[in-house]
């Protein structure tokens, strides 16, 4: 019984963890959440510089006010089909956890939509989609006005591997 009682309250803990304020962006019509303590900054599209050799999914680097910051199409990254960009496309830059210590990059999503304060109680565990599917990249499913958004862990989006190919791009 107290094993039980103890894994409930690591449940809980995990889930309260979760909750606060989450900067929500579409990307292919979809509603994707990340914390608003990992983003730096918002935004509009600007000149990116292609950096050769690099996977697809990353675009290049922009120069921000001095500081070369790899950019990452979230759209190529998640395999997605990949859109034109409008006027409503932006880059979110965020603080990504790396093994040297912390490295800014810049996310290119289809449009920023708002900041929500979203409670632990309507937050959803991930679905398990079987062992083959890698998910750890997702936080939970936050429940919201009859629809669900896909909560990010930005750290965990690109890999040890892409953290540092992008660190020596830039």
């Amino acid at each position: 019984m107290a094993e039980l009682t103890k894994t409930i309250d690591q449940a809980v803990k995990v889930m309260a963890d979760r909750e606060g304020k989450y900067l929500t962006f579409s990307l292919a019509g979809e509603e994707y959440g990340i914390g608003i303590l990992k983003i730096k900054e918002i935004i509009g599209m600007m000149s990116i510089t292609t950096v050769p050799r690099t996977p697809a999914f990353v675009k290049g680097v922009i120069n921000l006010r001095g500081k070369v910051i790899p950019v990452v199409d979230l759209r190529l990254k998640f395999g997605m089909e990949e859109a034109g960009y409008t006027e409503r496309t932006c880059i979110i830059v965020v603080e990504i956890k790396g093994q040297g210590g912390s490295v800014l990059i810049g996310i290119v999503v289809d449009s920023v939509s708002e900041v929500l304060n979203i409670k632990a109680t309507d937050i959803e565990e991930t679905p398990t989609f079987g062992a083959r599917l890698d998910t750890d990249y997702i936080l939970g499913m936050a429940k919201m006005n009859g629809g669900v958004k896909i909560l990010l862990d930005i750290d965990k989006v690109l890999s040890e591997k892409d953290i540092t190919l992008l660190d020596k791009a830039a």
